[in-house]
């Protein structure tokens, strides 16, 4: 079954062009289905990429999914244009009594700022506890999962003296995950944050359990069951090019920046990258996914009694 999405979404084109099914909402009202209701908290300055990132993912299993858009309430972008956001997106405080199936939240270029610099903390710790009444399962995305472990569990994110820039080799720590189900032992996964968490001050929080971790860069993927989440620290979603995206950026603008370790043939940034981390990306997305379709209520009114 395909993603259900506006016809005119930026998104509807393009994953059209890649094969993936893809349905209108008048042609997803003539299916005698219910779909699952996922909620996207796009928190990144490129909204649109990230829409087709995250869609690209979730759209290639075989259920109906309905992808709903939503904001912070009071931050408004500087990267999107209006139109597209006034369309597309719902502010946080409108969807407060909706039941959804599953909900990402998203990265953000905040990494350092404390979470309570954050002009939008307040509403950020309102929508994690909402997610305990109105969220089947939430996946928290690099700074989106770094603050909600932060919330539940007080595990702390730390700078780093570099940037952790490049793909690097994770390990399958515990491969009887649902969760994991089809990985390979190891697994690469394009990184690109300036803070880490640690795993000893996860292992010290009750509840939480490593599911891929790298040598090099430490903790990826926690499942917190008792808050029915998932935070994962790195960007299984980026495209083939975002990492080179981020290095012509910061070298256009000056900015002290590492060729991203791992990434382009040789390291050499006049080469084409390659992508080695597709096929794990879906199954991860795919695994999930499944996950919510075997778990939710179908009532939807029941998720979170």
């Amino acid at each position: 079954m395909p993603i259900k999405i506006p016809s005119d979404l930026p998104a509807y084109d393009v994953l059209t062009n890649e094969g993936v099914m893809v349905m209108s909402p008048d042609q997803a009202a003539r299916q005698d289905i219910r779909p699952l209701r996922i909620g996207l908290l796009n928190l990144m300055p490129k909204k649109i990429q990230t829409e087709n990132q995250f869609a690209r993912l979730i759209g290639a299993t075989p259920l109906q999914i309905e992808l709903h858009l939503i904001r912070m309430s009071e931050h408004r972008t500087k990267n999107t244009a209006a139109a597209h956001m006034a369309e597309f997106y719902r502010p946080f405080q409108e969807v407060k009594d909706i039941k959804y199936d599953g909900l990402i939240i998203t990265g953000a270029p905040i990494e350092h700022l404390d979470f309570d610099d954050v002009t939008y903390w307040e509403e950020m710790e309102e929508v994690f506890d909402w997610t305990q009444t109105n969220v089947h399962s939430t996946f928290g995305v690099c700074w989106g999962g770094m603050a909600m472990i932060n919330h539940f569990h007080g595990v702390k994110k730390h700078m780093l003296n570099a940037k952790a820039f490049g793909c690097f080799r994770h390990q399958n720590l515990v491969p009887a995950s649902p969760f994991l189900r089809g990985f390979s032992d190891d697994c690469v996964i394009p990184v690109s944050r300036w803070t880490e968490m640690k795993q000893d001050e996860i292992n010290a929080a009750p509840g939480l359990r490593t599911l891929l971790g790298s040598d090099e860069v430490g903790p990826c993927l926690v499942e917190d069951r008792a808050h029915h989440a998932l935070y994962i620290f790195n960007h299984f979603e980026y495209d083939s090019d975002t990492l080179k995206q981020e290095y012509d950026r910061d070298v256009a603008e000056g900015t002290p920046i590492n060729v991203p370790l791992n990434y382009y043939p040789d390291d050499d940034p006049s080469r084409t990258p390659q992508n080695r981390w597709r096929s794990h990306a879906h199954l991860l997305y795919g695994n999930w996914i499944n996950e919510i379709y075997q778990t939710t209520p179908f009532d939807r009114s029941n998720i979170g009694a």
